[in-house]
């Protein structure tokens, strides 16, 4: 009983004991039945709830939100269905996807009634029911889906419940507006070798990074060398750089093989190539042209 009817009953019980208490027992009988015939006549339903009637056996009206009347005994409320939002929560143990991995997968349906009078009179139980369908079309999907795509695709798989489940409902009054898969868990031994696949994809991409960048760096050697045959000054400042770079650090001793440093210099360079000319002559026993 709602507070106004509760408000109005208190008042005519109190109405029918004064008048009791001062001598007029017929007004105080009738105050009282007054106070019954509220009771059981005036109803009020909240914003969001709907209340069905039946009138002798059919269906009379649904009512609400707000305050309403019936007639007692002739008027029965058989089901308030609440049209707020709701959320069952599904689940399907060892279900075997579509290359017979056995799975557990958590699921949240989110819904509302959208037509009280088909969620109370079209079945039993329409909260029952919703479970049921859930489940059977969670399963429904896991089998028809490979175990690959139902890790890496949620969304597509939520879609899918969506709409699988909301095609069912939608006969009993009943509007599915989300589902969502919670937790998908898999084997031990599965999980393991999952694991040791990925490692082993992972090292194989590392492996093919890696070839990729030797035969890169192989190629700029190659360039470089051929830069430096047709270039011997460039040979020579990069010879200076590298020499430049080794000796930044303070504390550190450098030992730099003789002919790295006649390289570095083209007027030495030119001289002991000259000497090298000259004694190649000398050994073939020809004089030297000046």
């Amino acid at each position: 009983m709602n507070q106004i009817t509760s408000a109005i009953v208190a008042l005519f019980a109190a109405l029918g004991a004064f008048a009791v208490m001062s001598g007029h027992p017929v007004a105080g009988a009738v105050s009282a039945a007054i106070a019954v015939i509220v009771m059981l006549s005036l109803k009020m339903a909240n914003t969001w709830e709907k209340f069905v009637i039946l009138r002798a056996g059919k269906l009379h009206a649904v009512k609400g939100p707000g305050l309403f009347g019936i007639i007692p005994v002739v008027d029965n409320i058989v089901a308030i269905i609440d049209e707020r939002i709701q959320t069952t929560a599904f689940n399907a143990e060892q279900a075997l996807t579509r290359d017979t991995v056995p799975v557990n997968v958590d699921a949240v349906i989110f819904w509302h009634v959208h037509d009280a009078q088909k969620a109370a009179l079209a079945i039993t139980n329409f909260q029952q029911a919703i479970d049921r369908v859930a489940q059977t079309s969670l399963r429904e999907m896991i089998g028809s889906s490979m175990l690959a795509a139902l890790l890496s695709e949620r969304k597509q798989a939520d879609l899918q419940l969506c709409e699988s489940i909301g095609k069912k409902t939608i006969a009993w009054g009943i509007t599915v507006g989300s589902v969502e898969i919670r937790d998908v868990a898999i084997p031990v031994a599965l999980q393991d070798a999952m694991s040791r696949q990925a490692q082993a994809e992972r090292e194989k991409q590392a492996r093919i990074i890696l070839g990729s960048a030797e035969a890169e760096i192989a190629g700029k050697f190659v360039a470089a060398a051929k830069i430096y045959a047709g270039q011997p000054a460039a040979l020579q400042l990069r010879a200076m750089n590298i020499i430049y770079e080794t000796t930044k650090e303070r504390g550190t001793t450098i030992l730099i093989p003789s002919s790295m440093v006649d390289s570095m210099n083209p007027a030495a360079a030119v001289a002991v190539s000259l000497a090298t000319q000259t004694g190649a002559v000398h050994a073939a026993g020809v004089e030297p042209v000046h």
